[in-house]
Order: structure tokens, then sequence, then C-alpha cells
């Protein structure tokens, strides 16, 4: 999913956007920012799981566009996980809406956190 989105970014050259999506995934790998080590531990969802909730923005890095999102999924028994998304494969749709905002966002790596913020500028 994020490799589609951002290939799509790309040829549309988003750089201001947000977007909200919900379909399904056969499987999903979720993110949990470890603060100490400055990376996300991995949570690997290897089933097929409704995408309850995605939302996210593209923004410039390094000026190319670069997805950041978020997503809850429900599991057969009504259970449901949540986190960053760092990978998930699509089976079978997924509705995304998509909005383009007027102004470029861009981010920056911020040194104490080793994330790509948003960068506000005038």
């Amino acid at each position: 999913m994020i490799a589609g989105l951002t290939s799509f970014a790309k040829q549309q050259s988003l750089g201001a956007s947000h977007f909200t999506a919900i379909g399904a995934f056969s499987d999903v790998t979720l993110g949990y920012f470890n603060r100490d080590k400055k990376d996300y531990d991995k949570i690997p969802v290897k089933e097929q799981v409704e995408a309850l909730s995605v939302m996210g923005d593209i923004a410039f890095n390094k000026g190319e566009p670069k997805i950041h999102a978020h997503v809850v999924v429900g599991k057969r028994d009504g259970s449901t996980l949540g986190g960053h998304l760092v990978q998930a494969h699509v089976w079978p749709t997924l509705e995304v809406v998509l909005t383009e905002s007027p102004r470029h966002l861009r981010r920056k790596t911020d040194e104490e956190t080793g994330l790509a913020l948003i960068e506000l500028q005038d």
C-alpha cells in the first residue's frame, strides 16, 4: 500500500496532501515508535484484517513525496490493533480518499527524535 501510494504521489507530483481509507489487507506491518532506539518496533500481522481507519499525509522529504500513515485494523474476533503503517498488502480492496492541499508540505529530520517531521514555513 505504501509503495503504491508513493508511486501515485510521484506520478501526480503530490507534495501536500492528506488521505483517509477503509478496506482490507491480507497482511500488514504496524510500527510503534521506540523512543530509545529512535526507530519503529515492527508489529507483523500475518492474517486477513479489515482496515477500519487509515489516515495520513504526503509531504516532501528530500525532494520526494513521503507517506506518513497510521492505521487501525480489525481482526476476525473483533479485536483491534493500531499503529504507524509500515507496510500492507491490499486485498480485496482499499478505498482511498485523497485531498491535495494548496501548499506543499516539507519534512526535515529532527535531531532529537530522528524522525522526519513536517517543517512549518512562512
